[in-house]
């Protein structure tokens, strides 16, 4: 005959992993439903991301015609791409923010361009430029209102 105290360990060892593979497999059901609710997520994101590239695309300003040739005077700036590429013009406001080594404002920008700065009608359209090379990727505007390189 099997011995009482042997049955009852071998009893109370069992119970103890029923219980341990009853904690395992609800560990289990959540690590996956917390990887399907990840690959959810992924997946949003990945759409979400998809429109953000095709909205920032078509957001591009379009470009003119010069010659009969599509031309953007004032391209978005790309890596490795140099300040050369631009209009001569818009070189020279890039290098007066460069050589400031600090962030300027439009006044002073226009004052190292020689642009007559007493005047609101001629610093505008040299406000507007720095605004389009900020748009363009070329410059950075701080919040209070100077532009700086991109670092």
């Amino acid at each position: 005959m099997l011995d009482p105290e042997l049955l009852e360990r071998i009893t109370a060892r069992r119970a103890e992993l029923d219980e341990l593979e009853e904690q395992l497999a609800t560990q289990l059901a959540e690590v996956r439903a917390e990887r399907d609710e990840l690959a959810v997520a992924e997946s949003v994101l990945e759409r979400i991301a998809g429109q953000l590239a095709e909205e920032r695309a078509s957001a591009r300003p379009m470009p003119g015609q010069v010659g009969g040739q599509a031309v953007m005077l004032i391209p978005h700036r790309e890596p490795g791409q140099e300040e050369d590429t631009l209009p001569r013009d818009y070189q020279r406001i890039i290098i007066a923010v460069q050589q400031a080594a600090r962030p300027v404002m439009a006044r002073e920008v226009g004052e190292a361009v020689g642009v007559d700065v007493s005047v609101k009608s001629k610093l505008e359209p040299l406000r507007g430029k720095l605004l389009r090379l900020v748009d363009r990727g070329w410059l950075r505007k701080l919040p209070d209102g100077r532009f700086t390189t991109r670092l």
